[in-house]
């Protein structure tokens, strides 16, 4: 059975981070804990966000986020949110520091250990409407997920795991294209690529919901005309906010479910956390796109042709060719040998993808022995 629902508020603009304190007023929010990282503060993004509340005093900052959010960084946030007595959390940064406070506004708020809310371990149902409310503003455009219902952290036993619900959509989501101008050139591809793989792997997704369908392939056609330009000219305000949407919209996409490039990414960033998730799912597209390629759902829905039309080209034999020639224009093409990944890593990674969320949406199930073609083809 398909779930379709579309239910997060969303503030899309430049400079709609003005509206910050009207939106922590609805929201009835008078004390945040505010969540982001050092760069983000070093950069003044942080402070050009703040600016915006009315009684900033009241506010505290954990700006301890890690690259790949961990069990013990949501312990320490949610530690600080209990004794502060704040009332929410106002998320600033990239999908790092919104799915730390998505674990912060979870472990505030409910019992018990971080493992004891991950899908995998049958946590979806113990997240209630008791999550704490988080106002998300992103300052990249890749995770999208200031409008997702979940989030991706790396448990005390080394797992990068999912934890998910409706619960946990952010209340709000500020989306300001501002925020993103100064991102450096590495960091808009790698993040841009990871928005066009939400949108990609979402419309392969076996599951029905043509409205995230439809979604996910405007998305696509906005970051693939877009990325480029926003990638080698950073001051371009067009490409910028297309690439906040398409970012925003594959995320919208994910109750579809995602595919074996994230259960790929999810395994292999767990086991190697410096390794950028974005980046890493770059390198496993077209190895998994060429998988999927002859799934019945695919075949069946002309979804290659259909991906082909959003990104320009001339038929869906183009796709696979175009991942790749896009990867190498971006700086992103060298594969996973020139990221210091090696076979003998092989064994944890498909295990790891095996029990990973994102494995059950694939449109072909994936044996060890496919996820080990793609490992190689990937190399």
């Amino acid at each position: 059975m398909s779930l379709i629902n579309y239910l997060t508020r969303i503030q899309f603009e430049f400079g709609s981070t003005a509206l910050l304190q009207d939106e922590c007023d609805a929201l009835g929010i008078q004390k945040p804990l505010i969540v982001t990282d050092k760069g983000i503060r070093a950069a003044g993004l942080l402070e050009q966000v703040t600016r915006h509340l009315r009684s900033f005093d009241e506010a505290q900052v954990f700006d301890d986020t890690p690259p790949n959010p961990n069990e013990a960084a949501v312990q320490k946030a949610a530690a600080q949110y209990r004794e502060g007595g704040f009332d929410g959390v106002i998320a600033v940064g990239g999908g790092s520091s919104i799915d730390l406070a998505k674990g912060v506004s979870v472990l505030a708020t409910h019992e018990g250990p971080l493992k004891t809310f991950a899908v995998i371990e049958g946590g979806v149902a113990r997240i209630t409407d008791k999550v704490a409310p988080v106002i998300a503003i992103p300052t990249t455009a890749g995770t999208g997920s200031e409008v997702g219902r979940g989030a991706v952290l790396i448990l005390e036993d080394g797992r990068k795991v999912g934890v998910l619900s409706p619960y946990l959509i952010p209340r709000v989501a500020i989306c300001d294209p501002e925020l993103t101008m100064k991102l450096p050139a590495q960091l808009t591809a790698a993040t841009g690529m990871d928005a066009i793989a939400h949108c990609m792997e979402t419309f392969m997704s076996p599951l029905f919901n043509p409205p995230a369908e439809g979604i996910a392939l405007d998305g696509l056609r906005r970051a693939w005309l877009h990325i480029e330009r926003a990638t080698q000219n950073p001051g371009d305000r067009e490409a910028r906010f297309n690439m906040m949407s398409a970012s925003m919209q594959g995320a919208l996409a994910f109750q579809k479910g995602l595919g074996c490039v994230h259960s790929l990414s999810h395994s292999l960033g767990g086991i190697n956390p410096k390794l950028h998730h974005g980046t890493l799912n770059a390198a496993f597209m077209p190895a998994v796109v060429e998988f999927n390629a002859s799934a019945p759902t695919m075949v069946e829905g002309d979804k290659l042709a259909r991906m082909a039309q959003a990104m320009n080209l001339s038929g869906g034999d183009e796709v696979i060719p175009a991942l790749k020639a896009m990867n190498e224009r971006l700086g992103l093409g060298k594969g996973l040998a020139a990221l210091g990944v090696t076979e003998d890593l092989f064994p944890r990674i498909i295990q790891g993808a095996l029990a990973d969320h994102s494995h059950k949406t694939n449109p072909r199930d994936a044996s060890a022995e496919d996820y080990r073609r793609m490992l190689e083809i990937s190399m």
